[in-house]
């Protein structure tokens, strides 16, 4: 995985990272983006774009947010790898850490 989308992304899905996506590898969930580990390119063209400093390089991620690289990984456990997200449009649903926590 290279990029990973965190916390400051609840509530917000500004969508700024989706669109600067070259290889259309970033999800939407109900309450956040979640990028997929077996889809980034590691092009680092999100990580800038975003206006709430939510995505980081998996090997940046701050010590208190280390949990969404997991997150990010296991919210792709059921839909897999589709190929990118415009095939399979808004997800309808979050990881039960994101879906239950508090904003």
């Amino acid at each position: 995985m290279a990029y990973v989308v965190t916390d400051e992304c609840v509530d917000v899905q500004d969508r700024s990272c989706v669109e600067e996506c070259p290889v259309d590898c970033i999800y939407e969930g109900d309450r956040m983006m979640y990028i997929n580990p077996d889809e980034c390119v590691d092009c680092g063209r999100c990580e800038p774009v975003c206006p709430v400093t939510s995505i980081f390089h998996l090997e940046d991620l701050p010590a208190d947010r280390a949990h969404f690289g997991p997150i990010n990984a296991e919210f792709f456990g059921e839909i897999g790898s589709p190929g990118g997200a415009r095939k399979i449009g808004r997800v309808g649903r979050d990881h039960p850490a994101v879906a239950g926590s508090a904003t």
